[in-house]
């Protein structure tokens, strides 16, 4: 059956680059509004998705890309409950977050503490000195807190290995895990823990075949949760879903399908990372998620909320 598909183009800007792939500071997306839902669609060209221009043919013509049909089971999801009247956020158990830092800088960090985060994950792979020395320092001015490190597969193998090991063992106990902090291999990752004693966290196309990790990292804008928990749940893994830093309707979808997962699998999900629209210049619909918390607040309005701020844009037709 033939759908009726409109897309509205955003662009988030950063006051620094936000992760070990990208030197961008400025990152487009598009709200989609397909039949009576909508669904954002923000890929990582950086890290394998198509850019959006590719995205956008796709979602035209053969829906392929991962990408493309999660931002369409989206939409099918908030059209259904729109069409009830039924807010997907407003009763149901959304997993808390931890605090995401793109990049180090003390204000925003003393900011997450006096917020009430027990949980930082921090962008790495840039400068690896510099990047130990300031999480020495972090946790002798905030010793309470425990870390997350995202490397997005910037270093070698031995290259991680040297940066852990370069970290007072204290400090490495605080740390929950490392995602991505080299290309995985089973042998390699498996060498990588028993050395340097620290969790190993796992995304993208390895994370169902990943048995040398202790987390899987679940990215909803990109992945079937589902299918992902279930495989984290028979070999022992934790799940953390997190958004796609993207636009704040998708921090809503990633916030949405934690909570699925909370109900479906109970004990599987631990803290999350779905606020992340801090990272960003504020904007209208930011503004609506409230001030930066472990909490997620939700939008107010159907499905995954907005209403108003939707209704108002500058729709275009997607040619078919």
């Amino acid at each position: 059956m033939p759908q009726d598909i409109w897309y509205w183009k955003y662009k988030l800007s950063a006051r620094q680059p936000v992760n070990a792939k990208s030197a961008r500071r400025e990152f487009e997306g598009v709200l989609l509004r397909i039949d009576d839902g909508f669904a954002c669609l923000h890929p990582w060209p950086e890290l394998g998705d198509p850019t959006l221009a590719k995205c956008l043919a796709d979602l035209a013509g053969p829906r392929k890309w991962a990408i493309v049909r999660r931002a369409l089971r989206c939409a099918k999801e908030d059209a259904d409950a729109r069409f009830i009247g039924d807010a997907l956020l407003e009763e149901i158990d959304i997993p808390e977050s931890h605090a995401t830092l793109p990049w180090q800088d003390e204000r925003i960090l003393d900011s997450a503490v006096e917020k009430g985060f027990g949980r930082v994950k921090l962008k790495v792979g840039r400068d690896a000195a510099a990047e130990a020395a300031y999480l020495i320092e972090s946790d002798s001015r905030h010793p309470h807190l425990r870390w997350r490190l995202d490397a997005n597969e910037a270093w070698e193998p031995s290259q991680a290995e040297e940066f852990l090991l370069s970290l007072p063992e204290k400090l490495r106990w605080k740390i929950d895990f490392v995602e991505d902090p080299c290309p995985y291999a089973e042998s390699t990752w498996t060498s990588l823990k028993q050395r340097c004693r620290v969790p190993l966290a796992v995304d993208r196309e390895a994370a169902p075949l990943a048995s040398a990790a202790q987390v899987m990292v679940i990215k909803p804008a990109v992945d079937e949760p589902w299918l992902l928990a279930e495989a984290a749940a028979a070999r022992g893994q934790q799940v953390i879903v997190t958004s796609y830093l993207e636009h704040p309707l998708g921090q809503c979808f990633a916030a949405w399908e934690a909570a699925k997962l909370n109900v479906q699998f109970p004990g599987l999900v631990g803290v999350c990372g779905l606020q992340t629209h801090h990272v960003f210049a504020p904007t209208p619909f930011a503004e609506r998620l409230g001030r930066w918390s472990p909490h997620f607040k939700a939008p107010g309005g159907t499905g995954l909320g907005f209403d108003d701020l939707l209704e108002k844009l500058p729709w275009k037709p997607l040619d078919t």
